[in-house]
C-alpha cells in the first residue's frame, strides 16, 4: 500500500532570504550551465547552490548556515499541502494542474506499489546520491500519479506563491482524509525515476526509519490540466530509417514521423512513437518540446534527422508500467516541471 504522512516542511523565510520567485528554480536535470549561472545571480539563497552545487560538501555547509541565519526555517508541526500550478503549454493552451504534496514511505519496485515507466541511467544517480548522504535533505519533490480524482475547493489566499505556482497548507482530517485513499493505490513515477531509485539505494545504505521516506508531490489523473506533451529526438544520424514518403504533416501526426533531407516520412511499426523510434538506432540523439526547433535543425545542417512523435497517453504510461515494462527515455513530457525551492523535506527523526 501507498503510504503517504505530513511533514515538518523546511523553507524559505522572504524576510531574510527575499522573493520567492528569486530562490526557486527549476529540477536540477532540465538547467544547463548557463541557466545554473543566472539562477545563482539572482540570489546567493537560489535553490540550485543545493541543487547543483560545486560540490556535495559546499550544499552541506550551504544548507547549514542558511538555517543558522534564517534564511530557511522549519515548519513546527508536520503538515501536508495542496499544491496548483498555473500554465500555458507548449501548445499555447492555459491550463491547471493539482496535487497533494505529502512524505511518502519508498517501496522497492518489486512490491508494485511505486511503478516506473522509464529507463534509468548510472551516472545522474551516482552524484545524486553523494548530494542526499551530504544533506541528508529531500532538496526537490518527485512526481508521481495516482489514477484517481480530488477536489478541493474554498482554499482561499494561498499560504505561499510564487509565478504560477500556489500552496496551501491542508488541515489534519483532510489530509488523513487522502492518505486513508491512497492506502490502496498504485503510484506512477511521472518524474523523478533517478531520484527515487537514489532514494532507494541510499535506504538501503542508512537504514534508517528517516530516510525511507521522501518528498513528493502526488497528481491525480482525472483532471483536465494534466497533460503529456511529446518530446521530439533530433540525431547526428538517423539509423535505419525506412518509411513512406508523406506530404507535410499538420499539427496531428498520422504517426512517428522521420524530417530529412527537405522531406517526411511515416514510420511503420508496433509499439508506442518512442519505441519505434528507438528501433530505427538513431544516433547523437538530443531532445526538444519544439517540433519547429527539430525541424530547423535539420535544415540548418546539424544534424541528419528529426523523430517527431506524438504525445504519449497516460493511459498508455500506465499500461506499460503496469505490465512490468519501461519505455525509452524522454517518452513521456509531464509540463510543467514541478517548481524546486517552495519546500524542502529534511531526513530527520520528527
Amino acid at each position: 500500500m501507498a503510504v503517504v504522512r505530513p511533514f515538518r516542511a523546511l523553507r524559505y523565510d522572504p524576510a531574510v532570504a527575499g522573493p520567492l520567485s528569486s530562490l526557486v528554480a527549476p529540477p536540477y536535470d532540465v538547467v544547463g550551465q548557463a541557466q545554473r549561472e543566472e539562477l545563482g545571480r539572482q540570489s546567493p539563497y537560489n535553490v540550485v547552490h543545493l541543487t547543483l552545487p560545486d560540490s556535495e560538501d559546499e550544499a552541506a555547509a550551504s544548507l547549514t548556515e542558511w538555517q543558522e541565519l534564517g534564511v530557511l526555517v522549519r515548519d513546527p508541526d508536520p503538515a501536508c499541502w495542496w499544491l496548483a500550478q498555473e500554465y500555458v503549454g507548449p501548445d499555447g493552451v492555459a491550463r491547471r494542474r493539482e496535487g497533494f504534496v505529502a512524505a511518502l514511505r519508498l517501496e522497492p519496485y518489486e512490491n508494485r506499489v511505486v511503478l516506473p515507466h522509464e529507463r534509468t541511467h548510472a551516472g545522474p544517480k551516482e552524484g545524486r546520491l553523494r548530494l542526499l548522504r551530504a544533506t541528508r535533505t529531500q532538496l526537490e519533490p518527485l512526481f508521481f500519479l495516482w489514477d484517481g480524482t480530488v477536489e478541493v475547493a474554498g482554499l482561499g489566499e494561498p499560504d505561499l506563491a510564487s509565478g504560477g505556482d500556489s500552496l496551501w497548507r491542508l488541515d489534519a482530517e483532510f489530509s488523513e482524509a487522502l492518505a486513508e485513499e491512497l492506502r490502496d493505490a498504485q503510484l506512477l513515477i511521472a518524474d523523478g525515476h533517478h531520484r527515487y531509485e537514489t532514494a532507494l539505494a541510499f535506504h538501503a545504505e542508512d537504514g534508517s526509519e528517516a530516510s525511507a521516506w521522501l518528498l513528493a508531490v502526488i497528481v491525480p489523473t482525472g483532471q483536465e490540466g494534466l497533460t503529456i506533451f511529446p518530446t521530439h529526438r533530433v540525431a547526428q544520424h538517423a539509423g535505419r530509417v525506412s518509411g513512406t514518403p508523406i506530404d507535410p504533416p499538420g499539427d496531428d501526426l498520422p504517426g512517428p514521423v522521420v524530417y530529412r533531407a527537405d522531406r517526411y516520412e511515416l514510420l511503420a511499426g508496433d509499439g508506442l512513437d518512442p519505441e519505434i523510434v528507438e528501433l530505427a538506432t538513431p544516433s547523437g540523439v538530443t531532445y526538444t518540446p519544439r517540433r519547429e526547433e527539430a525541424v530547423a535543425t535539420v535544415d540548418s545542417g546539424e544534424a541528419e534527422a528529426a523523430f517527431l512523435l506524438r504525445p504519449t497517453r497516460i493511459e498508455d504510461v500506465w499500461a506499460v508500467a503496469r505490465r512490468g515494462d519501461v519505455m525509452p527515455q524522454k517518452s513521456t513530457f509531464f509540463y510543467p516541471k514541478l517548481t524546486s525551492g517552495l519546500l524542502l523535506y529534511p531526513l530527520d527523526d520528527e
